[in-house]
């Protein structure tokens, strides 16, 4: 019997007489999670603005913090004790009971290093909430070495190592505490919360960012933080026991999703001796991965691919040797692997490796939304949520309270579940800096082991100094400035931008942030100076450039920063000024009227407004169009929904610009309006769009005009899964990057040539550092593009014939006409106007311009008893 065998063997008297534990609720999964890991340790405080920020993913109802990696000085114990010692934390939901456990499973088995209560609030209900958390009690302990000696003799672990018996004698004592306290009584009176190494959680029914504050953690530094938002999907969904994070001992693991297959995994666990106390699927996943990691010690690509397997044409795409090591996985895993969509969040201290990690796993058909990001530099942080909005409230809270972190970050991406490219996850690693310098390093790779870099030897910006440039730098660039603020008409916004972008690659920071403030400065002195401004640091904010020596983020934290500024300038609604900007606030709402004679776009400062709700911008925006507004600014967003909705049908002529982190379900049914996202946008976005222009300077998420009917619309960089879904009517849509999956799955949007819809994919990444257009390994990597789709064309850029007909699924290639292009260039012509991304760029293949029908390939959907190699004489050929 090997060592595993007889881990779990080991375990069945402890798991007999385990009682009726019937799981008869069941709640729609939708929650929010959101997690950071920081080479350097970082307050409490920083789990609390992105938890705020996805309220409208929680209900109040549930939420929970997860904490890895403190450091001695927080918590008032020895590096020793910290590094070697388990922190047991016991929740007491009957204070009564903590003598009697601490007698009968603490003292006679541990030593015992520290002990303590958790300082609270003295008042739970000053914080808004309606239950009281439980006591915690925290006890830094190590299993007494007899103990362990008769443990381990009376298992016959003689061959396990002896700090793997110790975990495994740890995880049995918390199983008893649990079913004796918790699982075995109508009325819960105590459970563990967490034993693990260095690690903690802490949970609540309440949102997540109120543990926080009840439990007075936010001058506690520890190096990752993770957070849930909203009940579990299974289980007591309104008691802490059931909340997120779900611990087996040294991980953290939150959980957004719900598994279809729960009864599947449960016997599977039930098999090997692992019993759920909490009856909820996040607890199913926390076992998976403790029997798989602890128990079993499978490599992490190892576990992942077991928890998400690779799947279809991304299977064939393996080397050889993976398939057959994947097959065997998959085949031992088919009942175990969690089915129905989830994404997880794992924060880890990984003792066997001696580092701290922070995972983000998303199920094979990516049906929960996700976002890693990663910043490095001076410092480094690693950030996996479920909304970018919430990764940038994190980074604007970190940098608050150190200026070495930046607001925006280096890379955004997403992963693409089972997939051959990334194996749907990314982990970032913590480990002490090899230079023996004492720093940690903080290492991004993929399920593969393939590091996540961004670019190098480029300098960040310290924004908090003044500005200091020697007046022989600044004078040409004021002087010219000056002369190109003077050109009149609508070029002197192009000019400023070709400049500054040309001069990049010779100004160092201070230089260009002379520029930018330069440029602010001579917006501020009349309405015309502030639309150049705000078009020429705008053209500087969304294009793809070279930026020197300079960090690309640094340079849109410089730009954002006075673009905020320019706009915070505008008069306030109140006060009646004589100006074409007004701006209005969520303390000056109240003021809203119609437009006077001068005044044409109406500055929405949206930081204090709510994401949804009688009291979000969305609401106002309505107003005030109502009220004859067209042209709207809003700015300072914070993943606020529903931008553009409820203005209702015939909205030709009104136009919204977007700054900052906008939120779910923008433009979503729109009816002729133009929205402009002036950088990343987020889910759900043109949902049952009708008509209208939608325009993205940057990547969206998922479910990307799931049932539009209309519109033109042109995304700079990729859409997420499931964009197009269901589409009708005539949607015109230009994306340059690739997306990850199901690309207009059940597209009905008529003949493409005779007045329906299309979608143009190109195919296009830009180079991180110089800025370059670049094309990607493949313009889409996955399966189901065009899937079952009955109207419409999708003209894929793809000179070198990447995409087969295996990953089509009712679609099939065919010619490509002149009067597909004469279709349409008009669009790529648009497509040039707002990115730069040239028709000729795109004609262009290994330096040579070539003919449309070389260089695009058309997918329409295949015709019923139609094999997908004629389509009546339009079928693609190859020579």
């Amino acid at each position: 019997m090997d060592n595993a065998e007889k881990i779990l063997s080991s375990r069945a008297k402890l798991c007999s007489q385990i009682p009726d534990l019937a799981d008869n609720t069941e709640e729609e999964g939708g929650c929010g999670v959101t997690g950071f890991i920081c080479s350097i340790p970082v307050t409490g405080k920083n789990i609390f603005e992105p938890s705020v920020q996805m309220h409208n993913r929680g209900n109040g109802k549930g939420g929970g913090i997860g904490a890895v990696g403190f450091i001695p000085e927080t918590l008032g114990v020895s590096r020793k004790v910290l590094d070697e010692d388990y922190m047991l934390h016991i929740a007491l939901l009957d204070a009564g009971v903590a003598q009697e456990i601490e007698n009968t499973y603490i003292k006679p088995y541990f030593k015992i290093d520290k002990f303590e209560k958790l300082d609270t609030l003295d008042d739970y209900r000053s914080i808004g909430l309606e239950v009281r958390p439980p006591d915690i009690i925290r006890y830094f302990v190590r299993v007494k070495h007899d103990v362990l000696d008769k443990f381990i003799a009376d298992e016959h672990f003689t061959s396990l190592d002896r700090r793997d018996a110790e975990d495994e004698f740890v995880y049995q004592n918390s199983f008893k505490i649990n079913k004796q306290y918790y699982a075995s009584l109508g009325e819960k009176k105590a459970f563990v919360m967490s034993h693990g190494r260095n690690m903690m959680i802490l949970k609540i029914v309440g949102y997540a960012e109120n543990v926080v504050r009840y439990y007075k953690l936010d001058d506690f530094k520890a190096y990752a933080w993770l957070a849930h938002q909203r009940y579990p999907t299974r289980g007591r969904v309104w008691h802490p026991g059931g909340c997120h994070p779900f611990s087996a001992l040294n991980e953290a693991l939150v959980h957004n999703g719900d598994f279809a297959n729960y009864q599947s995994v449960l016997e599977y666990l039930k098999q090997r001796n692992y019993y759920p106390l909490f009856l909820t699927d996040t607890e199913e996943a926390a076992l998976l991965l403790d029997l798989w990691s602890r128990v079993y010690k499978y490599p992490l690509e190892y576990l992942i691919e077991a928890l998400a397997p690779t799947s279809e044409m991304d299977f064939d795409m393996l080397p050889v040797q993976k398939q057959a090591l994947y097959k065997a996985i998959q085949r031992h895993h088919v009942f175990s692997s969690p089915d129905g969509p989830w994404f997880f969040i794992i924060a880890r201290n990984d003792v066997q490796n001696d580092q701290f990690q922070l995972i983000g796993i998303t199920d094979t058909a990516m049906l929960r939304p996700q976002v890693f990001a990663l910043q490095e530099g001076e410092v480094q942080v690693g950030l996996i949520c479920s909304e970018k909005q919430a990764i940038d409230a994190t980074l604007m809270s970190l940098q608050r309270e150190d200026a070495r972190f930046g607001p925006i970050a280096d890379k955004y991406w997403n992963a693409r579940g089972g997939s051959h490219t990334d194996g749907g996850a990314f982990i970032f690693s913590l480990k002490d800096a090899k230079d023996g310098s004492g720093k940690k390093q903080l290492i991004c790779t993929d399920k593969f082991g393939k590091v996540i870099e961004t670019p190098k030897d480029k300098v960040a910006c310290d924004v908090s100094k003044k500005v200091k440039v020697k007046a022989a730098e600044s004078k040409p660039i004021e002087e010219q400035l000056i002369r190109l603020f003077s050109e009149t008409g609508g070029s002197a916004a192009d000019k400023i931008f070709t400049y500054v972008r040309g001069a990049m690659s010779g100004f160092d920071v201070e230089q260009l942030r002379f520029a930018i403030e330069a440029i602010k400065s001579y917006g501020l002195k009349n309405d015309a100076g502030k639309q150049t401004a705000i078009t020429a640091l705008t053209l500087l904010n969304d294009l793809r450039y070279n930026t020197g020596k300079i960090k690309r983020s640094s340079v849109q934290q410089i730009l954002k920063i006075n673009i905020d500024e320019l706009l915070a300038a505008s008069p306030i609604i109140a006060e009646k000024p004589a100006s074409h900007f007004v701006q209005i606030n969520f303390a000056t709402r109240g003021a809203l009227r119609k437009p006077h004679q001068t005044e044409q776009t109406l500055v929405i400062d949206t930081e204090k407004f709510e994401p949804e709700g009688d009291n979000c911008d969305a609401v106002l925006i309505t107003k005030a169009f109502k009220l004859g507004w067209r042209n709207f600014i809003v700015y300072k967003y914070r993943g606020q929904r529903f931008t553009g909705c409820g203005l209702g049908p015939s909205t030709k002529g009104v136009r919204i610009d977007v700054y900052g982190s906008s939120g779910d379900y923008l433009a979503s049914g729109i009816d002729g309006m133009e929205i402009y996202v002036h950088g990343n946008a987020q889910d759900q976005l043109g949902q049952i769009l009708k008509s209208g222009k939608l325009v993205i300077y940057g990547d969206v998420g998922q479910t990307f005009m799931y049932g539009a009917k209309g519109g033109e619309v042109y995304i700079m960089g990729n859409a997420a899964g499931r964009p197009l879904i269901n589409a009708v009517g005539k949607p015109r849509v230009v994306i340059n990057g690739s997306c990850l999956d199901y690309l207009a799955e059940s597209f009905m949007a008529g003949d493409a040539l005779n007045g329906g819809g299309f979608v143009v994919l190109n195919g296009l990444s830009f180079d991180e550092n110089d800025g370059a257009i670049r094309e990607l390994e493949t313009p889409y990597p996955g399966s189901n593009i065009f899937s079952l789709a009955s109207g419409g064309a999708i003209y894929v850029r793809d000179p070198n014939r990447k995409l087969v007909e295996e990953q089509l699924n009712g679609g099939q290639f065919a010619r490509m006409t002149d009067a597909d292009w004469k279709l349409i260039e008009p669009y790529l012509a648009e497509n040039e106007k707002l990115f730069d991304i040239t028709i000729e760029r795109l004609l262009t293949v290994g330096g040579e311009k070539k003919a449309p029908k070389d260089v695009y390939r058309k997918i329409r959907p295949k015709k019923a008893g139609s094999p997908n190699k004629e389509d009546d004489g339009l079928a693609e050929t190859t020579e």
